[in-house]
């Protein structure tokens, strides 16, 4: 009997670890023709499910794409008592289209992967935010790849390469929460870096900050990159996010975030934009306030 016991155990871990979890859900489509009103439409969606937006974005070189941002207050609690890099959880990013398609991104996956060890201690509250947005949006397949679930919560691409609470992240530290907010907010407010803010999350208390930022630099603005590694009906991994964590302002690492939002896209695809990570590093820099400086990192070393 605990023999049988023991090996159901062991098979019902191993499958919650392999169990394969899609970076983004579709949703039910809305009217098409026009990707600005699809936005509108889904504003109003997810107004009326109790979700409060705070963005959109619609990339400049990226044609009938667009991104409504929103934030749900309840998950913002959760996402603030586990605090750090789990601010990055603070924003919920939906996907529209010119033809009205709609997708957006998963709880599941994504909170796996920002709240790591506390994801069992918060994911009642995930799976609420995930029924909210199924009753708001639709419940549809999932999309974007998958990945496990137990390789979400310490997610790498491949060995080597950095992951959630990587050092690389660290931009700048300042004397205060609130000298960091500004130097953040001020930056972005005059473009620095050829940058545009697309929203931000503020939480003084915990002092914790998320700004969500368009990059709109020549051959690295976000509608060219991501034409590159052809993942634009995946547009719900955009906008990135710059974030600060008490004194110091960090940016999550090129090949963790890029890698992480678009988890079917191969190496080749990845080399195709191979001096991305670098160039959102400095660019990230520039919004921190520090110098431009050339590191030489890419997708492979």
């Amino acid at each position: 009997m605990m023999m049988r016991w023991m090996t159901t155990w062991v098979l019902f871990v191993f499958s919650t670890s392999v169990w394969a979890i899609s970076p983004y859900l579709q949703g039910d489509s809305v009217k098409g023709g026009n990707v600005q009103a699809a936005a509108t439409a889904v504003e109003s969606k997810l107004k009326a499910g109790g979700f409060k937006v705070i963005g959109k974005y619609f990339p400049k070189t990226l044609a009938g794409y667009g991104v409504v941002i929103a934030t749900d207050e309840a998950m913002l609690d959760d996402v603030g008592s586990v605090g750090g890099n789990a601010i990055l959880g603070a924003a919920i990013r939906v996907g529209v289209a010119a033809d009205g398609s709609v997708s957006y991104t998963n709880p599941d996956y994504w909170y796996r992967a920002y709240f790591r060890k506390a994801f069992t201690k918060k994911e009642d509250a995930v799976k609420a935010l995930q029924a909210r947005l199924q009753d708001a949006l639709g419940a549809g397949k999932g999309l974007g790849g998958d990945e496990s679930a137990g390789n979400l919560a310490n997610y790498r691409y491949m060995i080597g390469m950095e992951r959630l609470d990587s050092s690389k992240n660290k931009l700048a530290e300042y004397g205060s929460f609130a000298e960091a907010l500004k130097t953040v907010r001020d930056n972005l407010a005059k473009g620095a870096g050829k940058t545009a803010k697309i929203y931000e999350v503020v939480m003084p208390s915990r002092k914790l900050a998320v700004f969500g930022v368009a990059m709109n630099d020549g051959e690295n603005s976000d509608g060219d990159w991501i034409k590159k590694i052809d993942m634009q009906n995946n547009i719900a991994g955009l906008p990135y996010e710059i974030y600060v964590v008490d004194k110091e302002v960090e940016s999550p690492h090129g090949r963790f975030r890029i890698a992480l939002a678009f988890p079917d896209v191969g190496m080749g695809q990845f080399m195709r934009i191979s001096s991305l990570p670098n160039t959102i590093l400095e660019t990230m820099g520039t919004v921190a306030g520090v110098e431009k400086k050339s590191s030489g990192e890419a997708w492979q070393q």
